[in-house]
């Protein structure tokens, strides 16, 4: 990708400019409503009456639903992004089976790629020889100094060796995309699994070793010598771990803002032929690049300056196998999945294949399959609604703007010039990606990866030099999340989250508001967070805030900074304040205006109950809901490790309780836990 992505949920990508919603897929309600219940009704979680809600909200409103959705054997956690991803997989899985099933000119290119895919007895047969060619080039090279074009190879088709390149929007002019390279090269998740300390990461990094031990085994070496290329291939990855930015940091758009000439690469890495690889690589010529990291490359000089020629071949085959292991035969995919599945995230099982092959097509040709989920899944109304909502939200925000006593009126005027231009972006592309260059067999998984792959690599690296193009989406039209990107300051909702339980068609606002509602709020606030109040209205890299208002925020950030620090994931492990910062103010400050966008809609008419619940109430539990699930302990310790999101049970807590709108709603004591009263944290 061309840059990366903030919302509500992670996704990978080279460095952490757009802001994503999540890093999982969603979950729906826990038991179905009775047969007559009205929308509203259903859409309202069960609730735990044997527990207090200024306690501990989040197992009071999700409680039920907890106790009812056990972890699936094939799933690393369970929750509303889940359920709603699993039933979009299979809206998807049944229009790939009807093409697969009756091809045609318009649909074949998806047809035959899941088809593919769903070779099991094919890939069986074949074994690691659709790697093989990739591998012999491996083998064939003579030395380092032919490395560069080797590696621009490797990236062509998506195996991430040594560092990553690609394209991104200019930090200094958002208006045009030029090159960038970053850290990369790793194995495992991200450097701290290389650095950290105690007995549960020694067993992870040994069990790492192993893994890449039986992987080379499986290739055709002998145990010992299949070992030895695991600890090569761990002393070079954990020495590029080294020199890596840590998660925090890489948040941090002044930390990866290093325009420089492309010779200063030369002097960071005089080692590696840099004007060999980017010929090799097809990219339009350029004389200045984004070099995220500068002294990851200065370490990348020393990695490869006391390596031998065959332990780079190591590296390098390892990666292919590790790129590729997914689409081979049957014991390369479990032996994937019983390291980076099982014992990193406690996963019992696989997922069925016809699920991998769902997400497969997805990741390939996102688009192309897209355009049946929308016709299938998306209508009119639901995107003019959520127009609605957003309308409702901005102009809920500029009040909360206006109001903030601790930001001087030069601020607040730019800041309300960011939010009239935040674009918003709904359900799918105006215009449909076009791959029609993209050659798919149906007899060849491996292949169909490799050329999809590489389109994409071609793609991304076309751009540079070119204007941003800001009517791309970044997520495919069936995606559970949603994100904001900073250098086009859009906010972007795809198809597939805007259903049930972010949005009831016919249930009561207080509901929808408190979840789709929550999500416009939270992507909006992304533009005003730790990273996107770095960025003026037009999406350049630029300080608006006075001295004295930037030293504010500062101030109130790290009150939210402190609060999630003290959260466990689990045993010693706690959460990330720095690293969970941006999620945790979007989480907040969306929360809040979206109560706020709610009650200008009523026109202050709240606290009137309907049924059970009064409307802030409802608000409350529409809210919680959205984030309702169990999770494997290894799975939480995981996400505290790589993830910039909080556990779900904090994206709850940890927001009502600053939020006194709650403390009233429930009638919660001055020293509840869910009611922070004077130490409670407000940016927004």
């Amino acid at each position: 990708m061309s840059k990366p992505i903030a919302g509500i949920l992670n996704r990978a990508a080279p460095i952490a400019l757009a802001t994503a919603l999540v890093a999982l897929p969603l979950a729906a309600r826990a038991a179905d409503a009775p047969k007559k219940a009205s929308a509203t009704e259903a859409a309202l979680p069960q609730v735990d009456d044997s527990v207090d809600p200024c306690q501990n909200f989040y197992q009071y409103a999700c409680g039920p639903w907890i106790k009812a959705n056990p972890i699936p054997s094939d799933q690393s956690r369970w929750g509303s992004f889940n359920a709603l991803h699993e039933r979009n997989q299979q809206i998807l899985k049944t229009a790939l089976e009807d093409i697969v099933a009756h091809p045609s000119a318009d649909n074949q290119r998806v047809g035959d790629f899941y088809a593919a895919c769903m070779d099991e007895a094919g890939a069986d047969a074949k074994g690691a020889a659709p790697i093989q060619p990739l591998l012999d080039q491996i083998k064939a090279l003579p030395g380092k100094e032919q490395l560069p074009a080797l590696v621009a190879a490797l990236h062509d088709v998506g195996v991430d060796v040594l560092f990553s390149f690609g394209s991104q929007a200019d930090f200094q002019d958002a208006r045009q995309d030029i090159a960038v390279i970053d850290q990369g090269g790793l194995g495992l998740p991200n450097r701290d699994y290389y650095v950290r300390e105690g007995a549960k990461f020694d067993g992870i990094r040994q069990a790492y070793v192993e893994h890449v031990s039986r992987t080379f085994q499986l290739l055709g070496d002998a145990k010992a010598a299949a070992d030895a290329k695991a600890q090569v291939v761990m002393r070079l990855e954990t020495d590029l771990a080294k020199a890596s930015l840590s998660l925090a940091d890489r948040n941090d758009p002044q930390k990866v803002n290093h325009k420089e000439p492309v010779a200063t690469l030369s002097t960071l890495a005089p080692g590696f032929a840099w004007a060999d690889y980017f010929k090799a690589t097809g990219a339009p010529a350029f004389q200045t690049l984004n070099v995220t990291e500068p002294d990851f490359f200065k370490a990348l000089q020393t990695v490869l300056a006391g390596a031998s020629a065959d332990d780079v071949k190591t590296y390098l085959s390892w990666h292919v196998a590790h790129a590729f292991s997914s689409r081979l035969s049957k014991a390369f995919v479990d032996e994937r999945f019983s390291f980076y599945s099982k014992k990193l995230r406690g996963v019992e099982q696989n997922l069925p294949r016809w699920k991998r092959c769902v997400m497969e097509t997805d990741n390939a040709l996102g688009e192309d399959l897209g355009k049946y989920y929308v016709k299938t899944a998306f209508g009119a109304g639901q995107k003019a609604k959520m127009l609605t909502m957003v309308k409702n939200l901005k102009a809920a925000y500029s009040v909360d703007i206006d109001q903030l006593d601790w930001m001087s009126a030069e601020t607040k005027k730019r800041a309300h010039e960011k939010l009239d231009a935040i674009v918003d972006k709904i359900g799918y592309p105006d215009k449909w990606r076009d791959y029609s260059s993209v050659v798919t067999k149906k007899d060849d998984l491996v292949g169909n990866v490799e050329r999809a792959t590489e389109f994409e690599t071609k793609r991304q690296l076309a751009k540079i030099g070119k204007p941003h193009d800001r009517a791309e989406w970044l997520m495919s039209p069936p995606t559970v999340n949603a994100y904001y990107d900073p250098t086009e300051n859009d906010i972007n909702f795809p198809a597939g989250i805007l259903q049930p339980p972010f949005y009831f068609a016919g249930a009561d606002d207080a509901i929808n508001y408190g979840a789709i509602g929550a999500v416009i709020g939270h992507e909006m606030t992304h533009g005003f967070d730790d990273q996107g109040r770095q960025y003026d209205k037009d999406g350049n890299l630029k300080d608006w805030w006075t001295a004295d208002d930037a030293k504010k925020f500062e101030a109130r950030a790290q009150c939210v900074v402190d609060e999630y620090d003290g959260f466990v994931a689990i045993d010693d492990v706690h959460l990330n304040g720095k690293a969970t910062l941006g999620e945790n103010l979007a989480d907040n400050g969306g929360h809040a205006i979206a109560l706020k966008a709610l009650m200008a809609t009523l026109k202050g008419k709240g606290a009137k109950k309907d049924g059970r619940f009064t409307t802030e109430q409802k608000f409350f539990l529409g809210y919680a809901q959205v984030w309702c699930s169990n999770q494997r302990d290894d799975a939480k310790r995981d996400q505290a490790i790589t993830d910039v999101h909080s556990l779900s049970e904090y994206r709850v807590n940890g927001v009502v309780s600053n939020n006194p709108e709650f403390a009233k709603a429930f009638n919660c004591k001055a020293d509840a836990p869910m009611n922070r009263g004077a130490k409670a944290c407000k940016v927004w």
